[in-house]
């Protein structure tokens, strides 16, 4: 934002610490300093420099000739031009920004860049987030919902800060849980097919928790029971098989009740704002798979164990590794069956030389942990460099106070039943908050908070951690949560449409409040938390961020004079924070995949 005082300012530390004789750092770093009623930036160079010359003594008090040299530069450093003054605090060198320059720069640059505000440079790196992975033959549920909704945020923040990103799903397709719903069908409910893409997918699930309970034993199970059960196992293995040897009837079954999952899918996708760029299918890489099994035992990477036991990789052994860390993968079992590890060995791979990917992210349960890094650990041994800027996401569960969810037991808590009662929740607050709102606006409207609020209720908590979902919290006006700051977008938008005209300018060149200093200050960090977010992979900070930022705005709605203010020169400068400040708020919004509605 100031980058053309940044560097003159950096010109003229480098020139002082050249007249002082003191070798300095070759990059001098500047990071904004807290703020104080005004804003800075400072750098830590002078303590890298205290550092260089203790080690080329042998020894010394860093921070002591730290103070020393920063307090020495300062004396000889005029402010550039957008700089009030430049200070020496704790061995670090501090310039301090003109506030009214500072503050109309900020303002000026969220309205003149709109939706563009924070975009970070292009950083010549390509990015793949995979996320979006469930079974199919089964149907879309909440904790789908929270993968779907960490993984999409993470795609447009790695996207809005300067990388060519790449957006890719891996449904599970195939395996014997598929093929149980297959089955299912094929056995009791064969030529049947209920009306609607949800409907269809939904029903689709049943069948797989009817089919499962019938070839799983269970305490009660009689002698009659268990033959019964054991020709079902033995029946839908069959099926299994047949499946992998290509039988044209079961593919023909296997593919239409697979596209009944995928309708649905790519439904709640469109529902959720998410954008899949490319699809990957483990049903694809099976065959991959076996073949890169091959060739790591031919390198020496894995050992081949059949016909006794499985293909493994002693991921520690190979690593030199003392102590256990990553232990032994498991490739292909003994009859040869690929396992999810040489799967996703396959996918990387394709990810690396189809689509020349840099970085590679997967968001996928924390369950999955180890896996990833085994897979990444095995990439490194089969020599792609990639592997090191390989990255799993986990996330933690997410439930109702009525308990776990689990689609073998059947009591799954689908998507669209939470989105459905948001949307109705929200209807009835806003018949009652503002009854004017009617008709498909207010439907619209509704839908918009009621699919904010549960976004921003999975992805505001740490990823890592599990998630009971609480109607209230997330459907609150007051706390942190989406609608609150929807609502500060909202009033912003009143704000801008009484006062029918944004001033072209607006000077700043007075006593700020405590309030609009504050507002000021966290609309300057949006482009900050941007590229921390996308380098951290933590869409958490962004979802923190928005917070903040509506509760400095609504903190400055309720106590700043607007359209009132006590002179036109005041009226025009906080007409022009408002403004700045609705873009900000759209701008954080959007990155967490949330509308921002006009009115509510």
């Amino acid at each position: 934002m100031f980058d053309s005082e940044i560097r003159e300012l950096t010109i003229r530390v480098r020139a002082a610490f050249d007249r002082a004789g003191i070798p300095h750092p070759e990059e001098i770093h500047w990071a904004p300093t807290p703020f104080q009623g005004s804003w800075g930036i400072g750098t830590a160079a002078c303590f890298q420099a205290a550092a260089f010359e203790a080690r080329q003594a042998g020894g010394g008090n860093v921070p002591a000739r730290a103070r020393e040299i920063a307090e020495l530069l300062v004396r000889q450093l005029d402010p550039p031009t957008g700089f009030q003054k430049i200070v020496s605090a704790n061995a670090y060198i501090n310039a301090y920004f003109d506030t009214a320059t500072y503050a109309a720069r900020v303002v000026d640059e969220a309205i003149e860049q709109g939706a563009e505000f924070g975009r970070g440079q292009p950083k010549g790196e390509r990015v793949m987030v995979e996320y979006a992975q469930p079974n199919t033959h089964h149907s879309f549920h909440i904790g789908h919902a929270r993968n779907v909704a960490l993984g999409e945020s993470l795609a447009r923040l790695v996207e809005f800060a300067g990388f060519e990103t790449i957006r890719a799903a891996y449904p599970g397709d195939i395996g014997l849980t598929v093929m149980t719903a297959v089955w299912g069908y094929r056995k009791f409910h064969y030529g049947q097919e209920p009306e609607g893409i949800h409907e269809r997918g939904q029903w689709l699930a049943k069948i797989y928790t009817e089919a499962h309970a019938l070839v799983h034993q269970n305490l009660e199970e009689t002698p009659e029971k268990r033959a019964r059960r054991e020709e079902s196992d033995a029946e839908r293995r069959e099926m299994y098989r047949r499946w992998d040897s290509g039988d044209p009837q079961v593919r023909e079954l296997w593919r239409i009740t697979r596209q009944w999952s995928l309708d649905e899918f790519e439904a709640i996708l469109r529902i959720l704002g998410a954008r899949i760029d490319v699809f990957f299918f483990e049903s694809e890489v099976d065959e991959d798979a076996k073949r890169i099994v091959e060739e790591l035992i031919s390198t020496g990477v894995a050992e081949d164990e059949r016909p006794e036991g499985p293909v493994i990789v002693k991921i520690d052994e190979k690593l030199g590794l003392d102590k256990e860390r990553y232990r032994t993968a498991v490739l292909l079992r003994s009859d040869g069956t690929t396992l999810y590890p040489a799967k996703d060995l396959a996918l990387a791979k394709r990810k690396f030389q189809e689509f020349d990917v840099d970085r590679s992210i997967y968001v996928v349960d924390v369950r999955q942990s180890l896996h990833f890094q085994q897979v990444f650990k095995i990439l490194e041994l089969w020599g792609f460099p990639q592997a090191s800027k390989c990255f799993h996401l986990p996330y933690g569960f997410v439930t109702l106070p009525a308990g776990a969810m689990s689609s073998r037991l059947g009591n799954v808590v689908l998507f669209m039943d939470v989105y459905n009662e948001a949307r109705r929740r929200v209807e009835q607050i806003i018949s009652e908050k503002n009854p004017e709102l009617t008709g498909d606006r207010r439907t619209e409207v509704a839908r918009q908070i009621g699919l904010g609020a549960l976004i921003y209720a999975l992805i505001s908590v740490d990823n890592t951690k599990d998630i009971v979902f609480d109607w209230d919290a997330a459907l609150s006006f007051d706390g942190q949560s989406a609608p609150y700051i929807q609502n500060a977008h909202v009033r912003a938008n009143s704000i801008l449409k009484k006062a029918t005209a944004l001033p072209a300018t607006g000077s700043f060149d007075y006593a700020l409040s405590p309030l609009e200093a504050e507002l000021i200050d966290r609309i300057s960090r949006f482009p900050e938390i941007v590229a921390r977010a996308a380098a951290e992979y933590k869409p958490l900070h962004m979802s923190t961020y928005a917070f903040e930022l509506a509760k400095a705005f609504h903190a400055f709605y309720h106590a700043v004079p607007v359209l009132q203010a006590e002179s036109s020169a005041i009226r025009e400068a906080r007409v022009r924070l408002t403004a700045a400040a609705k873009q900000v708020l759209a701008n954080s919004l959007n990155l967490l995949g949330i509308a921002a509605p006009a009115v509510m």
